[in-house]
């Protein structure tokens, strides 16, 4: 049993199943039913954000690696293993605040087959949960993959006209690196006899296995990140996605392949991540370029953020692959500032879409004079998103940036370069959505925010600016467990720009102790 007392993780994940059943199987019908749903889905994720309150709380900075520890043997190697460590508990953070924003966002705005919206909105949480407290390989697999099956539905079910299209490029796309991952994961859990990740992630594979271990994985993670170019199906699941599906899926499932990232590709395969540094580079490059000049010709405001989000989570594998604690650390904060700031911009957007059911940014213009309040807000999480001191996204750009500059100078311009666009998409669309003349009157004659819509952008506003203030609070919890990755990976580290040369040859010799 867990320092707690009481198996805290696993409490996380009943709640929001035994709300999800609540949604589908309780007594009503109609709107009676419909308003029972939103209340259970909503309780449910207060419930759970509490419990993620008391884990931060009872954290224990500097104490043991893995916390909160949950483990019982199921069948053969299978077996239910939970616990975090601060990396984890920063994501979780992260999952169990958006959520109930999630749930506020989606009050009025879905209409139809509400229960069954709120019972896959919940079974969502609970798989996004699941993939950051497992410590078994396969239930991380199960947990990681099947969270594409809800997030296809609320595209497919809730979306907009070409739902369709978008819901089944978004689940091909993601399932096909998959399949590679779990042969790699059998593979694994062959030669080294356990599917425990804790064991995995000090066990020693070959140079050579490293090197197809690493690309199996890669498969997977670079299309749920996105990395260029297999990018393509985020920008239709954001435009095609309810808003608060968008939310969800910018501001947790972006972060999943991060978190594999830190939790598979770095510590179990360190040789094959030294050595494909110069492919991860010089994608996170293209993209960086490449998104920003294409988001800022877009005419669709959430094609555009779904674009800027590419070029952020460039930044991500730029910090990630600098092999150095600026940079990995640096890659977690981006992770969780952009996680708070997208999800907020999705938000303003839904907020505009809700009254004139368009995202066409020419249809709009002057709000500022009508909407006050959402002005304020949407330049609040603009200025976030271009990265000014203060806010949130600001310390993880700057530590990402500093880490690749140690590795790499020429990388480090590049990320500088997706940094100035960004400030130009961002300030472009402030521009044409907030300022100049009101020539449309149907945009001119919409209503600010009620007090629902208040209720869901301040908590964001109030945790962004926190975020950038006090940035020490999100960075200590990590800091030990980033220290151990580290020590792991020091051998492998590359020294310099030649790092980035591309490869002629494997990884000469097996590390010491290899089996």
């Amino acid at each position: 049993m867990n320092q707690l007392g009481f198996p805290i993780l696993s409490i996380m994940l009943a709640v929001p199943l035994v709300a999800a059943l609540w949604c589908l199987f309780a007594p009503g019908e109609g709107e009676a039913k419909a308003r029972s749903a939103r209340v259970t889905a909503l309780a449910a994720s207060l419930i759970d954000l509490v419990l993620g309150g008391v884990l931060w709380a009872n954290y224990e900075v500097g104490g043991a690696r893995w916390q909160f520890i949950e483990r019982a043997d199921v069948f053969g190697r299978f077996s239910w293993a939970l616990g975090i460590d601060g990396i984890a508990l920063m994501l979780i953070v992260l999952t169990v605040f958006l959520v109930p924003l999630c749930i506020l966002a989606s009050w009025t705005s879905i209409q139809k087959r509400v229960p069954e919206y709120m019972a896959v909105f919940l079974l969502t949480e609970l798989l996004m949960l699941g993939v950051f407290v497992a410590q078994d390989l396969f239930l991380f697999y199960i947990m990681f993959e099947g969270g594409l099956i809800p997030m296809y539905m609320i595209i497919g079910i809730w979306g907009g006209a070409r739902r369709i299209y978008a819901s089944y490029k978004f689940f091909l796309y993601t399932l096909l690196g998959s399949v590679l991952m779990l042969i790699a994961m059998l593979y694994m859990a062959q030669t080294a006899g356990t599917t425990f990740i804790p064991t995995l992630m000090a066990f020693n594979f070959s140079s050579q296995a490293q090197l197809w271990l690493f690309l199996a994985f890669f498969a997977s993670f670079a299309v749920k990140m996105p990395m260029w170019p297999v990018h393509t199906w985020l920008p239709d699941a954001h435009v095609e996605a309810p808003t608060a599906g968008s939310v969800i899926l910018a501001g947790v499932m972006l972060k999943l392949a991060g978190y594999g990232f830190i939790r598979f590709s770095l510590p179990m395969f360190p040789e094959a991540s030294a050595h494909y540094m110069w492919l991860i580079f010089a994608l996170s490059m293209i993209a960086t370029v490449y998104t920003s000049l294409v988001a800022l010709v877009q005419k669709d405001m959430k094609k555009l953020i779904a674009y800027s989000s590419v070029a952020h989570m460039a930044l991500v594998t730029f910090g990630l692959f600098a092999f150095n604690r600026q940079g990995i650390e640096g890659a977690m904060m981006v992770m969780l500032g952009h996680g708070l700031v997208s999800s907020a911009l999705f938000l303003c957007v839904g907020v505009v879409y809700d009254r004139l059911h368009t995202r066409e940014i020419a249809r709009y213009g002057g709000l500022a004079t009508n909407m006050p309040a959402y002005a304020t807000f949407f330049l609040f999480f603009t200025m976030a998103s271009v990265g000014l001191p203060g806010l949130s996204n600001f310390p993880g750009e700057f530590l990402s940036m500093m880490g690749t500059y140690e590795i790499s100078s020429w990388a480090a311009f590049i990320a500088v370069t997706g940094i100035i666009t960004g400030a130009a998409y961002m300030l472009y669309l402030y521009r044409r959505i907030c300022f100049g003349p009101q020539t449309n009157a149907d945009a001119a004659a919409m209503s600010d925010l009620d007090k629902r819509e208040w209720l869901v952008l301040a908590p964001l506003a109030a945790a962004v600016l926190w975020m950038g203030v006090y940035p020490e609070s999100f960075l200590s919890p990590m800091r030990a467990d980033v220290g151990a990755l580290l020590e792991r990976i020091h051998p492998a580290a590359p020294a310099s720009d030649a790092a980035l040369t591309v490869p002629h040859a494997a990884p000469a010799a097996a590390v010491a102790g290899e089996r």
